[in-house]
C-alpha cells in the first residue's frame, strides 16, 4: 500500500518549525548561551568567564628562595603543593651550611643552586632559567600563608595584572618586630610620595607575577632591596598591579631572621634613593638647582644694595661665592634635563620589551 504525500501545509509547518528552532539557537549563541539539542542551556557566559580563568590551565611556578632554612622549607614545600597542585616548587639554595638542601629534596622540591650571596642575586637568576605563565615568589621561613595563593593567582588571571602583592597582616606580635614594622611604614610613605601610592606594605617577600613582568624586568639588585626595586618597576611603568591581604605567622621554633633592622634598612633605603636619582632626575638635579639659586641670592642681594649705595664691592669673596653658587645651580638644573631625556629613552625601552609580550591570561589561549 502506497503512503500518501504529505499535504502541502505540512511542508509548510515543518519550515516553520525548521526556521523557529534555527532562531532560537542563533539567539541563544549571541546571549552567550550554548545550545543543546534538547532545547536545555548548558552554562552562561559568565560561567564560561570562570572556566576559561581557571588557573589550572596555566603553568604556575612556585619560586622559593633559601638561605639556611632547615627547619622551615618542608613545610613551605608541602602547604604550596596542596595549595597549588598543579604548580611546580623550585627551591633556589644561596650556599645554605645547614641540611636546607636535603630537607628541599626530600620534600619534592626540584632544587637548584645560586652562588652569589644575597636574595637579588638568586631571584635573577630564577627570573632567568624557570618558564612559566605565572610566578608565584615567596620566602622559605614558613611566615607566609599558602592558603592565599590561588586567590592571588587568580585575582592577577582575571584581572589580567602584572603583579599581586600580599599584604602582610601579622597573627602574633612577635611575626613582625617593631623595628621592621616601623621601617616598612616609612619606606612605604616615601615610595607613595614619590611614585605614587599602590601598596600599603612594598617589602613584602610573597608576590605573584605575570610572565611579561618577569621576562622584561632588568634586576639590577643583589640583596634584600629586590622587593623595593620590584615595586618602584612597576609604579615607574604604571604597570597593571593589586594587592592582597593575607596572614603573617611567626617563623617556626629554631629558624632565625636573616635580616638586619638597621644595615638592611640603610640598603634599602640607599637603593630607593638610588632609583629615585635614576628614575626621577629631573625632580632631584632641579631640587638641587634651585636650592643653589637661593643661596646665591641671598648672598648677592646684600652686595647688590652695597653697590647701588656706594659703588663698590667690598666683599669681593662672597661675590665670586654668589656667582659660583648660581652657576653650580644652572649646572644641576642642565644635567635634570638632560638625564631626564635619558631616562624617558630607558623607559620607552622598557616598555617595548614589556610590550613584546603576551598579556596576563592570554598564555594558554593564544597557544
Amino acid at each position: 500500500m502506497l503512503a500518501s504525500p504529505p499535504a502541502k501545509g505540512s511542508h509548510r509547518r515543518h519550515r516553520r518549525t525548521s526556521w523557529i528552532a534555527s532562531s532560537l539557537r542563533l539567539s541563544q549563541m549571541t546571549s552567550g548561551s550554548r545550545y543543546r539539542p534538547g532545547g536545555a542551556e548548558e552554562m552562561s557566559s559568565d560561567e564560561n568567564l570562570t572556566e576559561s580563568t581557571s588557573i589550572t590551565r596555566y603553568q604556575v611556578a612556585v619560586l622559593v628562595p633559601c638561605y639556611n632554612e632547615e627547619r622551615a622549607i618542608a613545610k613551605v614545600v608541602a602547604d604550596f603543593r596542596a595549595a597549588l597542585p598543579q604548580a611546580v616548587l623550585y627551591v633556589y639554595d644561596n650556599n645554605s651550611t645547614d641540611g636546607t638542601v636535603e630537607a628541599a629534596k626530600a620534600a619534592g622540591a626540584v632544587v637548584r643552586s645560586e652562588t652569589h650571596q644575597g636574595k637579588g642575586y638568586v631571584v635573577r637568576r630564577m627570573f632567568n632559567d624557570i618558564e612559566a605563565d605565572v610566578y608565584v615568589l615567596v620566602d622559605g621561613d614558613a611566615t607566609y600563608d599558602a592558603r592565599s595563593a590561588p586567590d592571588m593567582v587568580a585575582k592577577l588571571i582575571e584581572e589580567r595584572l602584572d603583579m599581586v602583592v600580599a599584604a602582610r597582616v601579622d597573627r602574633d606580635q612577635r611575626a613582625y618586630r617593631p623595628g621592621h614594622r616601623a621601617g616598612n611604614w616609612l619606606l612605604t610613605g616615601f615610595v607613595a610620595h614619590t611614585f605614587g601610592r599602590a601598596f600599603t606594605d612594598i617589602l613584602s617577600g610573597y608576590r605573584v607575577f605575570s610572565r611579561r613582568f618577569v621576562k622584561s624586568f632588568p634586576i639590577l639588585s643583589g640583596g634584600f632591596e629586590i622587593e623595593t626595586e620590584l615595586t618602584i618597576h612597576a609604579l615607574e611603568l604604571e604597570l597593571p598591579v593589586g594587592e592582597v591581604a593575607t596572614p603573617y605567622y611567626v617563623r617556626p621554633l629554631g629558624s632565625a631572621s636573616k635580616l638586619s633592622t638597621w644595615s638592611d634598612g640603610f640598603r634599602i633605603l640607599w637603593t630607593v634613593l638610588k632609583l629615585y636619582r635614576a628614575e626621577r632626575p629631573l625632580s632631584l638635579f632641579g631640587s638641587f638647582g634651585c636650592a643653589l639659586a637661593l643661596v646665591s641670592i641671598g648672598l648677592a642681594i646684600p652686595i647688590f644694595i652695597t653697590y647701588a649705595q656706594q659703588g663698590l664691592v667690598p666683599r669681593l669673596p662672597t661675590a665670586v661665592l654668589a656667582t659660583g653658587l648660581m652657576l653650580l645651580a644652572f649646572l644641576s638644573m642642565a644635567c635634570g634635563l638632560i638625564l631626564d631625556t635619558v631616562t624617558r629613552g630607558r623607559r620607552e625601552l622598557k616598555l617595548i620589551a614589556y610590550l613584546a609580550l603576551r598579556a596576563p591570561g592570554e598564555e594558554r589561549r593564544r597557544s
